[in-house]
């Protein structure tokens, strides 16, 4: 699973760096309906409108790296989640970036913020923010998440950056 989402993002990143791929405004606006799908399916706790985001060979790693490959484990995992410590929690990820790698591959980034996660006492923790870095194919003219990993902010100041004289 690994070895494949790396072997990719090498392959797209080498196709990229030699012939840029431009993505039409259609493509554009349909990444990010995936997303607004994503969220919005997520914030209902619907896991079956989460996962039908995902292709069907799809893999998703979360913020603590636990990995499912396939739209029905997803499907499983996320039930799983909105039963547990996710249950009444909201999502909403903004698009920053979409890189076009082919017609059909395209590597996007969004920010996150999931407010109203449980804690191991059942209190709500504080907001999450972070990163969804995804890998997006286009199949049968339709654009779904292949590959998902998403990284928390850590809850600290971010270092300050000392440049030398």
């Amino acid at each position: 699973m690994l070895i494949r989402t790396v072997s990719l993002l090498f392959l797209a990143a080498l196709t990229w760096g030699q012939n840029a791929v431009k993505g039409s405004e259609a493509d554009q606006a349909a990444i990010k309906q995936v997303f607004a799908d994503f969220y919005q399916s997520f914030s209902r706790q619907d896991a079956h409108g989460t996962a039908m985001t995902f292709s069907e060979d799809g893999d998703f790693t979360n913020m603590f790296g636990i990995s499912v490959h396939g739209r029905p484990a997803i499907e499983q995992r996320f039930a799983a989640l909105f039963k547990g410590n996710l249950r009444g929690t909201n999502r909403t990820d903004t698009v920053r970036s979409v890189h076009f790698y082919a017609p059909d591959l395209a590597f996007v980034e969004a920010e996150t913020v999931i407010a109203g996660t449980k804690t191991s006492d059942g209190s709500v923790g504080p907001v999450r923010k972070g990163l969804m870095i995804t890998v997006m194919a286009k199949q049968k003219g339709r654009w779904y998440i292949n590959n998902f990993h998403e990284a928390e902010y850590p809850n600290r100041p971010v270092p300050t950056v000392v440049t030398e004289k």
